[in-house]
């Protein structure tokens, strides 16, 4: 029973209906309630004047009665005319259940009348308060309502079944138990509200107060109050108007508006609205069963979701200690690479000192000798020694040459730990759906004439099967490493074609692609084989080289504009297999020493190949060559370059030598074991040389028989 007290409260005043009035909308409000919440309309809206006007709209016309609608649909606070410019909009208040009302723009004048009795003002008009339909009412103001007399029953029968103490009707807040009751207002007060709106002086006077429990009584027993006609407040309905669903008395039906529609018997129309009413609790009923059941299901799934979600979350911090452990265990086997590297590095720092030690104590007891001999005044035991003290101190002079006081290991570590692909899986590592809720996209085909490769990059394209009806989202394409190993994803994204860059040159590579939407991944295509260029063809990048440089015929010839060396890098970047290519002198003027070799992307643009720790050299003059790496200058070798002379550089990164040839001659041993890593061919030259590159040459016969037999 107390699920049903909201349906028995008033909307305006959150109490109990009192004297309840059915609105045209089926809304019920309180009489004394629609009274204060009438508002006066402007007078050329009245009905009056639309009657005269020949509009013959029905004052229970919907149509018209939403243009006029008070209810603001903006949060403001405030309701206004929706139809009447010049009404003034009126402050919106709410009522103890929340509703909006609207109070009347000047209060009703105090009368001694009861609320149906009293005049209304002229034109006036009131908006239910809870579907915000508005209408004016006519003539007979609220007495044109008819009285909801059995909800007054159905609240007499709830009061009566609750046990507890009345409480006042008028309080505001938290209800007080009420200590009278007024029998002509029908209102419980306690004490305070007695005092403040019924006080014993002027009509009030007269009504007579008793205690609640008497007054409660009373009401039990006062005699239920006969339903009237509305338009004949004499007579009692007697039939029901089956056009306006409403009952109507026998005058309505002899010279009202309802003479001409279909009337049947009050009491049949009674029983049957019964059934209709029973049938439809039926079917309700059932759905509050069902909701009842699904209610029970639903706590049962928060009992489920919440063990669930323990075993899901023990699973997923297991997941993620194992790829804790996994780094770590990988993180243990890099650091012994770096500690490998520490001690080599150490070993070569400390042999240099050692083997410096020795010849720096061996040249300062030469020079400690040197001078006593000096300090003789023999002249003929001075020259019997002194040749050879001088060849011997000129030796020993020679052995602190290039190379020998530079440091043979650099203090950096050439080991970079690339963890940029492990950084990007563990940002996308996410969940996967577990149930498809719909299908995955067809298997992509890849497009065989469109898939090409050239020099050491790869082209590929494929579509969707013609007759797919599922879209895909996007694509990924994956390569192996070119030596058969492991797939590794190269593109990701809604494109059909893709060019992949850097690849190995002379090698073998596996492609695949697979579709993907939100519910997962097609299967891979077919597996397409695609072979990369045996020899690189390339030509000098004037996005590396240093702004000195002049590049011309398509970059392919080079020389500088500055008397300073400065270095010029390849397009191609190499890091797997052997190449080979030359560069022929066209210009030597003046023995400048150009230098040739490979280098790192960063190596440095505005000095001598070689001179920093990024580049891998041979400098040569018209007499001679160095190697150069990290600035030590070592195995001088005799032999040089003039105009027309042909350089040759060969990079086994098979074997992971450097070698130099000038003229299809080697030039001394190989140059630099151990090279590792991404290279770049590279020269550094000045104003008075200019070279040419050749490239797309295969590895000379010579050594290609030598690598055979190694």
């Amino acid at each position: 029973m107390e699920e049903m007290e909201e349906e028995l409260k008033c909307p305006v005043c959150g109490s109990f209906y009192r004297e309840p009035i059915i609105l045209p909308c089926s809304h019920n409000l309180c009489q004394a309630c629609a009274r204060n919440i009438l508002v006066q309309t402007p007078e050329s809206e009245s009905p009056q004047s639309r009657r005269a006007s020949g509009s013959g709209v029905s004052d229970y016309d919907y149509l018209d009665l939403d243009k006029m609608s008070l209810y603001s649909e903006a949060d403001s606070g405030y309701g206004s005319y929706g139809g009447f410019a010049s009404a003034p909009t009126t402050p919106c208040q709410k009522s103890p259940n929340g509703v909006r009302v609207f109070p009347p723009a000047m209060p009703p004048p105090p009368t001694h009348l009861s609320p149906a009795l009293a005049p209304v003002p002229r034109n006036s008009c009131i908006t239910c308060p809870q579907c915000h339909r508005s209408l004016i009412l006519d003539d007979r103001g609220l007495r044109g309502f008819p009285k909801n007399r059995v909800l007054e029953g159905v609240i007499d029968r709830y009061q009566q079944s609750k046990a507890a103490a009345l409480k006042c009707q008028l309080c505001e807040k938290a209800p007080k138990e009420a200590t009278v009751m007024c029998e002509q207002c029908d209102v419980f007060y306690c004490d305070p509200c007695r005092l403040r709106c019924h006080p014993p002086r002027g009509p009030l006077a007269k009504h007579r107060l008793v205690p609640p429990a008497q007054g409660r009584v009373s009401r039990r027993l006062s005699p239920r109050k006969v339903s009237t006609c509305t338009d004949h407040e004499l007579e009692n309905h007697s039939m029901y108007c089956v056009q306006c669903k409403m009952p109507v008395c026998y005058q309505c039906l002899e010279e009202g508006k309802h003479s001409s529609h279909e009337v049947k018997a009050l009491g049949a129309m009674w029983k049957l609205h019964k059934s209709q009413l029973s049938q439809a609790l039926n079917g309700l009923s059932d759905r509050a069963k069902e909701a009842k059941e699904f209610l029970v299901q639903l706590r049962n799934m928060v009992q489920q979701i919440q063990e669930n979600s323990v075993e899901f979350e023990a699973c997923l911090v297991a997941q993620c200690d194992a790829l804790i452990d996994a780094l770590n265990r990988r993180k243990a086997q890099l650091l012994a690479r770096v500690n490998k590297e520490h001690e080599h590095k150490l070993k070569v720092v400390r042999d240099q000192i050692s083997h410096c030690t020795v010849k720096l104590r061996q040249t300062t007891g030469l020079m400690e000798y040197c001078l006593e001999v000096i300090k003789e005044n023999d002249p003929s035991g001075f020259l019997q020694i002194s040749d050879a003290l001088i060849r011997r101190v000129h030796l020993t002079e020679d052995q602190w040459g290039k190379g020998t006081l530079t440091p043979r290991m650099t203090t950096d570590f050439d080991l970079s730990l690339d963890n940029s692909p492990l950084l990007q899986s563990i940002h996308q590592l996410d969940f996967v759906q577990m149930k498809a809720s719909s299908p995955v996209p067809a298997t992509p085909i890849l497009q065989l004439e469109e898939c090409c490769t050239h020099n050491n990059s790869a082209t590929l394209s494929w579509k969707q099967p013609p007759l797919s009806t599922v879209p895909a989202e996007g694509y990924i394409l994956e390569l192996d490493d070119g030596s058969g190993g492991q797939f590794r994803e190269v593109y990701v994204g809604k494109e059909t074609m893709c060019t992949v860059d850097g690849l190995h040159f002379n090698s073998t590579y596996n492609a695949r692609v697979k579709a993907f939407n939100k519910t997962g991944v097609s299967p891979y295509s077919k597996t397409l084989v695609l072979q990369t260029s045996e020899v690189a063809w390339f030509a000098f990048d004037p996005g590396s080289a240093h702004s000195d440089i002049i590049l011309s015929n398509d970059n392919l010839t080079v020389t500088c504009s500055s008397y300073d060396d400065r270095v010029v890098l390849g397009k191609t970047g190499f890091s797997k297999g052997v190449h080979y290519w030359e560069l022929t002198i066209d210009r030597y003027d003046n023995h400048p020493d150009p230098a040739f070799g490979v280098a790192r992307m960063d190596v440095m643009k505005d000095v001598m190949l070689g001179k920093d720790d990024k580049a891998w050299a041979m400098y040569v003059d018209n007499n001679r060559s160095w190697f150069m790496h990290n600035n030590s200058h070592t195995n001088r070798t005799e032999g040089g370059i003039t105009k027309g002379a042909t350089i040759g550089v060969l990079l086994d990164l098979n074997r992971k030598t450097l070698t130099f040839f000038i003229n299809d001659e080697q030039q001394g041993p190989i140059a630099f074991e151990n090279v590792e890593g991404l290279f770049f061919p590279a020269v550094s030259l000045n104003r008075n040389v200019q070279v040419t590159l050749h490239t797309g040459i295969p590895v000379p016969d010579f050594y290609s028989s030598r690598a055979s037999i190694a």
